[in-house]
């Protein structure tokens, strides 16, 4: 016969059964925390790699570039660093420009057989890639974790493709495993001290049954809070992501264009380097540079779906982010609505921008309208990866930060018409 425990023995138990579950529990959540805020990190990582290097492979100056240099080596004779000087001399200064805005450790583009044409080291341009190539310049994308000359990182891999839809290079950016790791830490950092709190708190008031479970309620609240903010953060980087796109169009508009002074001004502008005293900002730029990136950034997003753009620009108008963002979201979203025809027209009057997008497009109902503006609503699949419901939002919130407002009604195109007006300047 089984012996009976001892009624202290039970009374033992009770007491200590509640700290028990309590630190398995708290254990438990902190674990589930952490791997929620690895995750999501690494996965934001992921997507910014993948973007920039989407966006530099689409660029027409580097694929123009890249089929020059087709016949510059084959597989049994690979070219060399004088072989692809003149293309490096082209790549290079964008890659440079590209990975300092987008913050990303290092961008390479490479021939048709994995040379690199740019590179950070200038000692390794012109030498065949280490790593993951075959399958790329075959066409298949790659993104993982691989050791190269530079360490190892996070890296995202595209091919380029010509017009006749070949394989004449690839576009490889990464970010280093330990920048990640150091993010990584950071944020477990600010988590670990309240953890290492909460399970001594949780231990010390096991005769507190009433206190535990109050003290538990509350480190529920935080660790959703934690979470709360993750979500915040992977937002704000989804949004980068949609905006990166825009501007890099911009940028290319302004190299392209041989305006490289206020292409550097343009990104110094956004990542706040240089002289916090050099009179900078958005009129620094030279006034029609940026309105011609502007055109030539809508001109971008619109031939991508197809799409032809038209302009009606005031004289008078001052452009900055702040517009371009405003004109090039409204244009892709009626471009992606399925419009062929779109109009930007922006004038100023009273020191007040008064603007407006209108397309031929299929327009927009009364039940729609009243939600579009709504972060995270879209009537459209997202195709392109990059997340949708951003780019209303953004527009609505930059309109209202200058003080102004947008309205969404019928087209004299036969679409939709986005009209807006908010403060000339910031």
């Amino acid at each position: 016969m089984a012996k009976r425990p001892s009624p202290r023995a039970i009374r033992l138990g009770m007491i200590l059964l509640p700290s028990v579950i309590t630190l398995a529990l708290l254990t438990g959540t902190v674990v589930l925390a952490l791997s929620l805020q690895e995750r999501s990190i690494r996965d934001a990582t992921a997507e910014r790699v993948q973007g920039v290097a989407s966006s530099i492979a689409a660029l027409p100056q580097v694929r123009s570039t890249l089929e020059a240099q087709v016949d510059a080596g084959t597989p049994s004779g690979l070219a060399d660093a004088d072989d692809l000087r003149a293309a490096t001399a082209t790549l290079q200064p964008i890659a440079d420009l590209v990975g300092q805005s987008a913050g990303v450790y290092y961008v390479v583009i490479t021939d048709d057989e994995g040379v690199r044409i740019t590179h950070p080291v200038p000692s390794e341009r012109g030498v065949k890639v280490s790593t993951t190539n075959e399958s790329v310049l075959a066409g298949t994308p790659f993104l993982g974790t691989e050791t190269g000359t530079l360490g190892r990182s996070l890296r995202a891999k595209v091919p380029v493709w010509s017009d006749e839809g070949d394989v004449v290079g690839m576009v490889s950016v990464g970010i280093l495993e330990s920048d990640i790791e150091a993010e990584r830490t950071e944020a477990l950092g600010g988590l670990l001290p309240w953890a290492a709190g909460a399970l001594v708190v949780a231990v010390l008031a096991s005769s507190l049954v009433t206190a535990v479970v109050q003290r538990r309620f509350r480190r529920l609240d935080e660790v959703a809070a934690e979470q709360a903010q993750m979500q915040r953060t992977t937002a704000a980087l989804q949004e980068q992501a949609h905006e990166f796109h825009t501007r890099l169009h911009v940028v290319h508009g302004l190299v392209a264009g041989g305006a490289s002074r206020d292409a550097l001004d343009y990104i110094e502008d956004l990542v706040a380097v240089g002289d916090a005293d050099s009179d900078r900002g958005a009129g620094a730029h030279g006034a029609g540079g940026l309105r011609e990136a502007t055109m030539h950034a809508v001109r971008a997003e619109l031939l991508e779906h197809g799409a032809l753009a038209e302009f009606d620009f005031g004289s008078a108008v001052e452009f900055d982010d702040d517009v371009v963002s405003v004109l090039t979201n409204l244009s892709r979203n009626a471009a992606e609505a399925g419009a062929s025809r779109v109009r930007c027209t922006l004038h100023v009057a009273d020191e007040r921008l008064l603007g407006a997008v209108d397309d031929d497009g299929p327009g927009i109902d009364g039940q729609t309208a009243s939600r579009i503006f709504s972060r995270g609503f879209t009537s459209k699949p997202d195709a392109s990866g990059r997340g949708r419901g951003i780019g209303l939002d953004l527009v609505r919130r930059i309109v209202s930060a200058r003080g102004g407002a947008i309205e969404v009604g019928a087209s004299p195109l036969g679409g939709a018409r986005f009209s807006f007006e908010m403060a000339a300047r910031r």
